[in-house]
C-alpha cells in the first residue's frame, strides 16, 4: 500500500531501490516448458534516464464512466526493460521494422558477472571466464545491478559496463542479441551523462567529479570514447536489451532459450519489451513442422 500522501509517480521518486515482486518459474502444464521473467515492471513514473521525461499513464477511458479501461501513454521508448535496434547507435543500422525476427528467439547463455561493482569494466576476459558462448548465441549478462533499480545517482551513474574489447569478442562469436541488467551497455562515464566534445550532455554534471572524489582517478582517461561498446555492437547489426531484471538470478550460469519480441516500428530505434527465458527440463518439446492437419 502506498502512503496516503503519495501517488504512484511520487512513490518512484524516493530514491529507494525498486524490487520487482518475485514471480518464480511458471511451468506450462501441457508441454512442461518452464518460463522465467527477465523484465522490470513498467508503468507511470518508473526510473527514467537523466535528461528524459517520466513515463505517464493517463486514463483515456475509465471503468466507472464507461465500463471499460484504456490508457493514454506518454513515454520515451528507452525506459524500463527495453530493446534497442542498431539504428539507435549507427545511422545505417536496421530499425525495428527491418531487424530480422531471428534476433529475438534462440538458445543462449546467462553469464554470471555479479562480482562486478561500481564503475567496474567488463572485459573480454571476464566474459570468457564466465562461461562458454557458442556461435550464434543470445547472451545475457547478470551483474546484479538490477537490484539497485531506482531513480538514483548510483543506479544510473555508477554502473559497470562493457569495454570495447568485450563487444568485439561478442561480435566474433556472431551473437544475435546482447542483454544486460545495467542501464547502459557501456560504463556510464562514456555516455551522455558525462561531457564529450560535440555531444549532448552532460546530464550528470556531478558524475565525473564524484568519480574523481571516490577513486582519485580521471574519468576521461579511464573511460575514453563515446558509447564504444554499444556502437560496435550496433555496427555489427546486433540489437541489445538494457535493464534486464525479473528472476534472472534463478537461471544465471545456465544455458536457456530466450525470447523478446519488440514492436515493428518504422524507423524505430527502441521499445519496451517483455523478455523471457525458457528451459525444457524433460527435453521432450519439439517445434511443429508446419504440416497440414
Amino acid at each position: 500500500m502506498l502512503p496516503p500522501n503519495l501517488d504512484e509517480l511520487d512513490a518512484y521518486k524516493n530514491y529507494a531501490q525498486i524490487e520487482d515482486p518475485y514471480v518464480g518459474p511458471v511451468t506450462d502444464p501441457y508441454n512442461g516448458l518452464v518460463f522465467y521473467e527477465l523484465s522490470h515492471e513498467w508503468g507511470t513514473g518508473v526510473p527514467s534516464y537523466p535528461g528524459d521525461a517520466d513515463v505517464i499513464f493517463d486514463h483515456g477511458v475509465k471503468h466507472a464512466q464507461f465500463g471499460v479501461q484504456a490508457f493514454k501513454v506518454r513515454t520515451n521508448f528507452h525506459t524500463g526493460t527495453h530493446l534497442i535496434a542498431p539504428i539507435h547507435m549507427y545511422c545505417y543500422g536496421d530499425d525495428l521494422e527491418k531487424l530480422s525476427t531471428d534476433h529475438y528467439f534462440g538458445n543462449g547463455v546467462i553469464l554470471d558477472l555479479r562480482s562486478k561493482s561500481n564503475w567496474d569494466k567488463i572485459t573480454a576476459d571476464d566474459l570468457k571466464a564466465a562461461g562458454t558462448i557458442k556461435d550464434g548465441d543470445m547472451v545475457a549478462i547478470n551483474t546484479g545491478w538490477h537490484h539497485k533499480y531506482s531513480d538514483s545517482m548510483e543506479y544510473f551513474g555508477e554502473a559497470p559496463g562493457l569495454t570495447l574489447d568485450a563487444a568485439e569478442y561478442l561480435i566474433s562469436k556472431n551473437v544475435k542479441l546482447v542483454a544486460v541488467d545495467m542501464p547502459y551497455v557501456d560504463c556510464p562515464l562514456t555516455t551522455v551523462l558525462n561531457a564529450h566534445v560535440g555531444r549532448p550532455g552532460p546530464f550528470m554534471k556531478r558524475l565525473a567529479p564524484i568519480y574523481h572524489e571516490k577513486t582519485g582517478r580521471n574519468a576521461d582517461e579511464d573511460y575514453p570514447g563515446f558509447y564504444p561498446a554499444h556502437k560496435a555492437l550496433a555496427k555489427a547489426g546486433i540489437p541489445v536489451i538494457q535493464q534486464m531484471a525479473g528472476d534472472v538470478d534463478d537461471i544465471t550460469g545456465k544455458r536457456v532459450t530466450m525470447i523478446a519480441a519488440p514492436w515493428k516500428i518504422r524507423r524505430g530505434d527502441a521499445c519496451q519489451v517483455r523478455f523471457t527465458a525458457i528451459i525444457d527440463p524433460t527435453g521432450k518439446v519439439r517445434i511443429d513442422k508446419g504440416e497440414a492437419f
